[in-house]
């Protein structure tokens, strides 16, 4: 078996190899931000919490993350915005939690529960402001602080509907290209980043002069925000296909026993060979749930382990996923690992089953029989046969795509697979 070192040029920084070190990759070095594009992205609120009258005339949408150091920036940033002009700006909340950010998903929870009893946004500055401090205890101390009934916020905390909340606003950002954190778009317009405060307010006036033409043209407040956005695009233009090396040899690749959602029958079947400690997949999560919902009903995800050896956990943690998915919550498992990636130990995935509603005897007795571990040994092999050395490698229709790769990438070989099946892709 060849053992790949490194990856390549194309896809370093969006992969990890066997034998790689576990620490992600070096940042690359700073470089200049574009100018602010004129480009609208229809980006609806969608029942989003919202901070500001309904009929402001400037609205701003901010995808964002609590963990993320940038964001807590930029919260600074949107506070002044706030103060500055007041009842002319609505500032809008999607979540957006990095997979690595093990306590982001938790903390959006937290601040959506609060939400539940009128006091998100008391939350969520309090999280902002705490950052570094996002444990369940922190989190519960906060609700106390903040007066909240606990029982009912606890109760709320655990309410799928809230996750699914968050899992929209993760497909939305992928949708309209924000794949980092913070990201914000002033009446449609994308500003990326926790950019200096002259940058936000430059396209806030802008957008406040056409807002205010709009209505002494007799659009009425309340209406400004869906009229400039209705005929915005609601995706980031295509680029074209990056050069890169020959394309790797179709492979075939089964679903065969492989936890897998999306219809049976789906033109396109995108099988990925995952590691739950390996936080570059923790980045294509988001990805391939933006895809599915998309490619809603043509679109087959699978799920099969190759997980590295520098991984101490990543075993156990495949192990985990396939005793979940036994009591049919493999998906609702790996969501969870993948939003606690350092927190992959026997204990922790014991808690996480016991979270899930899980039968916790039957679960730590197929843990303890070792039951999956000839299954997680035969993806790994089968993802050395096809060539799926590193980690996140996808194959789709048996084209691989290696790496956290942008979504463009995927679409590009999605869409051509739909066209060679005679299937419109949107």
């Amino acid at each position: 078996m060849v053992i790949r070192d490194r990856p390549s040029e194309a896809t370093a920084g969006s992969v990890e190899a066997r034998g790689a070190p576990s620490a992600a990759a070096k940042a690359p070095g700073a470089r200049q931000r574009p100018p602010i594009s004129p480009t609208v992205y229809k980006v609806p609120l969608d029942g989003s919490l919202a901070a500001g009258a309904e009929d402001a005339l400037v609205t701003l949408v901010e995808f964002s993350d609590y963990q993320c150091p940038f964001c807590s920036r930029a919260h600074g940033t949107v506070k002044q915005l706030q103060q500055k002009y007041g009842k002319k700006l609505r500032v809008v909340m999607k979540h957006h939690p990095l997979g690595n950010h093990p306590r982001a998903r938790p903390a959006a929870l937290a601040a959506l529960a609060a939400g539940e009893q009128g006091k998100f946004w008391e939350m969520h500055d309090v999280l902002f402001s705490n950052a570094r401090a996002l444990e369940d205890a922190d989190l519960e101390r906060y609700a106390r602080e903040l007066g909240l009934d606990l029982e009912r916020w606890k109760k709320d905390l655990a309410d799928p509907r809230l996750a699914e909340r968050v899992r929209k606003d993760e497909a939305l950002a992928m949708q309209v290209g924000a794949t980092g954190t913070p990201a914000f778009f002033v009446n449609g317009r994308f500003i990326s980043g926790a950019q200096p405060l002259e940058v936000f307010t430059g396209v806030v006036d802008e957008e406040l002069g056409k807002a205010e033409a709009l209505v002494k043209g007799g659009v009425r407040p309340t209406e400004v925000y869906a009229r400039v956005i209705e005929k915005g695009v609601d995706r980031p233009p295509s680029r074209p296909a990056p050069q890169e090396a020959q394309e790797l040899p179709v492979q075939k690749v089964e679903v065969g026993n492989a936890p897998a959602r999306g219809p049976a029958n789906a033109p396109v079947t995108v099988v990925a060979f995952s590691d739950f400690e390996c936080p570059f997949c923790a980045r294509a999560v988001p990805t391939l749930k933006a895809l599915e919902e998309e490619y809603k009903g043509k679109l087959r995800v699978a799920f099969k382990h190759q997980p590295l050896p520098n991984h101490p956990n990543a075993k156990l943690a495949a192990a985990a996923s396939l005793a979940a998915h036994e009591q049919g919550k493999f998906w609702e498992m790996h969501d969870v690992m993948f939003s606690n990636q350092r927190q992959l130990d026997r204990a922790s995935l014991e808690g996480y089953a016991k979270q899930l509603g899980l039968n916790e005897a039957r679960f730590k007795a197929a843990l303890d029989s070792g039951k999956y571990d000839a299954q997680v040994t035969a993806d790994a092999s089968e993802g050395a046969r096809v060539g799926a050395s590193a980690t996140p490698t996808f194959f789709i229709n048996g084209r691989a795509v290696v790496g956290a790769l942008p979504i463009d990438h995927f679409r590009r070989v999605i869409d051509d697979e739909l066209k060679k099946s005679g299937v419109a892709a949107r």
